[in-house]
């Protein structure tokens, strides 16, 4: 393999951010900037809402979804190896294991931090300082 072999890779990403940056330069320059009372509402699916919400959306609702995105393509990447495990061999075993101990152990840090505890009551750093050791 030559360096010439990967010009058309280098041509394809010069193309694609060159369309990228002149479609953000034109919709800059072609949009009507005429902001209304309704376009700065936030978007509520059409509906005009009849009361302010009591508070914010909880941020774990986020935080448990992306966690699930992470694990979830962990299970993509096992369904893919487990596919061709055969032609991999043993250095296909050993990266799979490497992933999975890494995944694990991030899946041990969210337990222990509390990201997956849904009930605020019991996480240890909302107890009164004599209680923590028994929790």
């Amino acid at each position: 393999m030559t360096l010439a072999d990967y010009l058309p890779i280098g041509i394809m990403l010069v193309l694609a951010a060159g369309f990228v940056a002149v479609s953000l330069l034109a919709s800059r320059f072609f949009r009507p900037n005429r902001p209304t009372p309704e376009k700065l509402d936030p978007y509520e699916c059409g509906i005009v809402p009849e009361v302010e919400p009591v508070q914010r959306f909880p941020v774990k609702f986020y935080l448990v979804a992306m966690l699930f995105v992470i694990f979830d393509v962990e299970i993509i990447f096992l369904f893919a190896w487990g596919s061709i495990w055969t032609e991999l061999g043993w250095y296909g075993v050993a990266a799979v294991l490497i992933f999975t101990f890494f995944v694990l152990e991030t899946l041990v840090y969210v337990w222990k931090r509390g990201a997956l505890d849904w009930n605020v009551k019991r996480r240890s750093r909302y107890l009164a300082p004599e209680t923590r050791r028994a929790a």
